[in-house]
């Protein structure tokens, strides 16, 4: 259930990134399908993960937790991706090109992150737990970028019409902290042992 939740968290920001680039009815559906059927996968793990967890060892302990862990962060992931559409989907201006391309940049970035997190957790393979550590400084840039063009003069008549563009970045922003967590969990997973405390030692190795 959790590999097939990175695929759907996966698809999700896909389609955030089709919607930005041509405002697709058929993406915002696509996007909140995702984020129920990601509910519906956190829920029945968390029904199910307390008995499962009696009957096992430690070894296996360890990834049912790890997987309760995923399914948490993959859930918000979907409803941050339905957010950052929602708060556009009603406008009725064309995206500035410089915010656009921008937006458009931070999702191709977290598809890519969230396809590496998808990889390793198939294979246990850290490697991939390290590219996504690697690139979610370069969302962070982008989201900091476009926060400082439109939030630099915020009672201007311009900024308050495109408050609703910082409110889509802040929410793809806060799934490349999901991603974070995602391949910080992966890599203890694989690892055996946490990253929470030198994680920003690994992101910049």
């Amino acid at each position: 259930m959790v590999l097939h939740g990175c695929l759907i968290a996966r698809d999700a920001v896909f389609n955030v990134k089709d919607f930005l680039a041509d405002g697709s009815r058929l993406a915002l559906l696509a996007i909140k399908d995702c984020e129920t059927e990601l509910d519906q996968i956190e829920r029945k793990i968390d029904e199910q993960l307390p008995e499962a967890i009696t009957r096992v060892g430690e070894a296996e302990a360890r990834e049912l937790l790890a997987c309760l862990k995923f399914i948490t962060d993959l859930e918000r992931i979907g409803d941050l991706a339905y957010s950052a559409v929602m708060h556009l989907q009603s406008r009725r201006e064309k995206l500035p090109a410089a915010d656009s391309r921008q937006l458009i940049e931070m999702a191709t970035l977290l598809h890519t992150m969230l396809e590496q997190i998808h990889q390793g957790f198939v294979k246990r393979d850290v490697s991939y737990a390290q590219s996504v550590l690697q690139s979610d400084p370069a969302v962070d840039r982008l989201c900091h970028a476009l926060f400082q063009r439109h939030l630099a003069e915020p009672n201007t008549p311009n900024g308050q019409k495109n408050f609703d563009i910082v409110l889509a970045a802040q929410a793809l922003e806060r799934i490349g902290d999901h991603s974070k967590n995602l391949a910080e969990e992966l890599y203890g997973l694989t690892e055996g042992r946490s990253l929470r405390h030198n994680a920003r030692k690994l992101s910049t190795a």
